[in-house]
Formats: C-alpha cells, sequence, structure tokens
C-alpha cells in the first residue's frame, strides 16, 4: 500500500525527492501517511480535491483485496 500511494505521488508532483510516506498499521485498519513539499500540496489534492479522492478510492480498492481498512492522510 505504502509504495502505492508513493508512486503515484512521486509522478504527479515537480519535487518527488521530497516525497514521504509513512504507514502505520492497526488490527484492522492502516493510515498512510502523505507528506509533500509545500508547493506541490496543491497537485496532490487537486482541483475540489478529486486527485486525492481518486488516490483514496485507489487505495481502498486494494484494500479490499487484502482484507484491510485503508486511510490515506496528506499532511503539511
Amino acid at each position: 500500500m505504502k509504495d502505492l500511494i508513493e508512486h503515484i505521488a512521486k509522478a504527479l508532483v515537480d519535487n518527488p525527492e521530497e516525497v514521504k510516506v509513512a504507514e502505520v498499521e492497526g488490527e484492522r485498519t492502516t493510515v498512510i501517511e502523505l507528506r509533500v513539499a509545500q508547493t506541490d500540496l496543491g497537485k496532490v489534492i487537486g482541483k475540489e480535491g478529486k486527485t486525492a479522492r481518486a488516490m483514496r478510492t485507489i487505495l481502498n480498492a486494494a484494500g479490499t483485496k487484502i482484507g484491510k481498512r485503508c486511510v490515506l492522510e496528506i499532511l503539511e
């Protein structure tokens, strides 16, 4: 899951070296924390949050396949 979000985020931003992804494992839920450069935050969120929503949809679909609930948090 972590690699999936990292790959998508690096493709979207201008500074891929500043993309940091952390994975916090829970019993039934996994939280993926995504940090990007301040200048790239708008690119990751997208117009009206559509890009972030699409990333969350992909993450949920992949999580359903392995039987875990996955949550994406985009941090500043």
